[in-house]
């Protein structure tokens, strides 16, 4: 008997409704509904529009009850970091914040000046990013302490969202790894260290793993998006890449890295421990939970955002272009030695202008059309991949020879080839959709249709197909 499960995957840029069937072994992706993702500027800062992101949640349990008679399961994925504060009567504080909202900058001089950086990274084994959720609650002590007061629970994004369609307050795992408040050896939030911070560890939910059944949908909801039945929510990897990485392709051996491929390329390895000492402090490496009690050992770069902002940036000037058209002008324009850091394009704004700037300052040759520069932020790209690999494997005593590269970003054939020619290493590419596929295969995990990790990791190489890059000569 076919499954039916639905995946709600929200990333920076945009979010969908995914139908996932499941029978004979293999999984079938339909999608019903897709919505554009963008942060709203305020006087006040830069925060997500949640409720309508909570309306589009519910036009795709619409659509998902006109497509299917029954939903096996309902599980949300969303990007790292941020999150929501509720009240003791359950309604928001404060809509929630834009990861790359200003208000963090200065933070952490101010929380390594109570807690040492060295302790920080003993305690959270996270890579030190201005955009941690752990800089915003600081600047929220710091600047707005009557929020952190009235708070009666801190949730994440998809632990938000969750709450909204179940009523149930807590915590998965793998996003709350990503805070830098959670302590990947003991499985619990860093209390302690929030101690010494002077906040309150009064608001945290409790922490669930992936493949928890929350309850069924609230029946005002079920009623309001027309569904037959309140189906199950269930918890998935609900940090977007803890589900790619769940569906990485990968038969056996430890020869292997991952790249979740999408507005951030994540870099990393997958282990049954993490790996907290001073050789992954010095590569400013993270430890995030993953899928079956797994570590995710990884550096966020900053990866297609670089390009997609400059896109935007060219459609304000007039130059509107698909991303397949800027792909086949980088593939016409002249390779050129020109490298920038990708990382040093994190913030919003004036991209274009701002890599030029970047190359005349280093003395090496701007690209002069959109073609050429499209081409330099890809081969940048790669060379980071490179360093990062590499890094992989000093700290790690493993030798990688091959570089899954899954998620939306994989579609991107010259990313590919380019990544394989710098790293020396085999890509294999695909699925697209593995962040879909993780988040439904988790849920089957927590209904029983799937034993574990290899057998989803099974189901996703029966159901997928990988495109080869090998480095040219």
């Amino acid at each position: 008997m076919s499954r039916r499960y639905l995946a709600l995957d929200l990333g920076a840029e945009s979010g969908r409704a995914i139908l996932a069937s499941l029978a004979d072994g293999k999984l079938a992706l339909d999608e019903l509904h897709r919505f554009t993702n963008a942060p709203v500027t305020l006087p006040t800062g830069l925060y997500w529009d949640t409720l309508r992101l909570f309306h589009e949640i519910c036009e795709g349990l619409r659509a998902a009850g006109r497509a299917a008679d029954r939903l096996d399961g309902i599980a949300i994925d969303t990007w790292g970091v941020d999150f929501g504060l509720l009240g003791s009567d359950g309604a928001l504080i404060e809509n929630p914040r834009c990861y790359r909202d200003p208000r963090t900058k200065g933070m952490q001089a101010e929380v390594f000046q109570l807690v040492p950086k060295k302790e920080v990274f003993a305690q959270t084994g996270v890579q030190f990013m201005d955009i941690n959720s752990l800089y915003h609650l600081m600047s929220i002590q710091r600047r707005t302490p009557e929020l952190v007061r009235h708070a009666s629970k801190l949730l994440f994004m998809p632990d938000l969202l969750n709450y909204f369609l179940t009523g149930v307050q807590c915590s998965e795992r793998t996003i709350a790894s990503t805070s830098q408040f959670y302590d990947p050896v003991r499985r619990a939030f860093a209390t302690d260290m929030l101690r010494n911070l002077g906040i309150s560890s009064s608001f945290l939910a409790e922490l669930v793993d992936p493949g928890t059944t929350l309850g069924e949908v609230l029946p005002h909801v079920s009623e309001h998006c027309g569904l037959k039945r309140d189906p199950q929510v269930f918890t998935t990897g609900c940090h977007d890449t803890a589900s790619a990485v769940a569906a990485v392709p990968v038969q056996d051996g430890g020869g292997w890295c991952y790249i979740s491929s999408g507005t951030w390329s994540l870099m990393g390895v997958e282990l049954d421990a993490p790996v907290i000492d001073d050789a992954t402090l010095a590569a400013n490496f993270t430890n995030e939970a993953g899928v079956g009690n797994k570590i995710r050992l990884l550096k966020n770069i900053a990866g297609l955002w670089v390009l997609q902002e400059c896109r935007r940036a060219w459609a304000t000037e007039g130059h509107e272009h698909s991303y397949a058209e800027l792909m086949e002008m980088a593939a016409a324009a002249k390779p050129m030695t020109t490298v920038i850091d990708p990382d040093a394009f994190v913030t919003p704004g004036r991209h274009p202008e701002r890599i030029r700037e970047h190359c005349r300052s280093r003395g090496q040759q701007v690209p002069a059309d959109i073609g050429s520069m499209t081409r330099v932020i890809l081969y940048s790209l790669a060379v980071r991949y490179k360093e990062v690999l590499e890094l992989l494997e000093r700290v790690t005593g493993r030798s990688i020879g091959v570089i899954h590269i899954v998620g939306g970003g994989s579609k991107n054939r010259l990313l590919n080839q380019l990544a394989a020619d710098v790293t020396g290493r085999t890509v294999l590419a695909g699925p697209a959709e593995a962040t879909a596929a993780g988040n439904a295969l988790t849920q089957a995990m927590g209904t029983g249709d799937v034993s574990g990790l290899d057998e989803l990791r099974q189901i996703v190489r029966r159901s997928f197909g990988v495109e080869t890059f090998h480095p040219k000569a």
